[in-house]
């Protein structure tokens, strides 16, 4: 099963590709797409929907892990950011893909066996599981990556 992760942004969009083989996860990639900040807010949603489509038909993905929002301090931020998840959750829906939201509570959990772990040492369980030689950048992919392992650790579970 291969699986990808999504870090959601409004300018920087975190990819994260694993396969699962029984109990084996196996690093496939990662990237990041990158919008210009500049541009108008549909110009951004449009490249978004374009760019993600063209990961999903590279990778070709039998399910997607998305990590859920989870902050408010910013509204003009977290709206931003919502309508760039919405085009993101729309282009996997496009494609009839399998898709599992996470929080970053339960996505620490999955990869670190602790939900209040800071992000190095996340990052760091994101190098181990994947036996990386070092820990991928930028943080936006390395975040991806840790969705992309927290479905493959529970995705027994949600396929029931």
């Amino acid at each position: 099963m291969v699986i990808l992760g999504i870090d959601p942004g409004e300018t920087l969009i975190g990819i994260g590709v694993v396969k699962k083989s029984g109990s084996k996860i196996e690093y496939i990639g990662h990237e990041c797409i990158t919008i210009a900040s500049e541009k108008k807010t549909e110009e951004k949603l449009f490249e978004i929907d374009e760019k993600m489509a063209e990961i999903l038909e590279r990778h070709k993905p039998d399910a997607i892990g998305i990590e859920s929002l989870f902050f408010f301090k910013n509204l003009k931020t977290a709206i931003r950011v919502a309508q760039a998840r919405g085009v993101l959750l729309l282009a996997c829906q496009k494609k009839n893909l399998k898709i599992w939201e996470f929080t970053p509570l339960q996505v620490k959990q999955a990869v670190a066996c602790y939900g209040r772990a800071e992000k190095k040492q996340v990052q760091n369980m994101v190098k181990a599981i994947l036996e990386l030689s070092e820990i991928p950048k930028p943080d936006d992919a390395a975040d991806a990556l840790a969705v992309a392992i927290c479905a493959a650790n529970t995705s027994e579970v949600l396929i029931k």
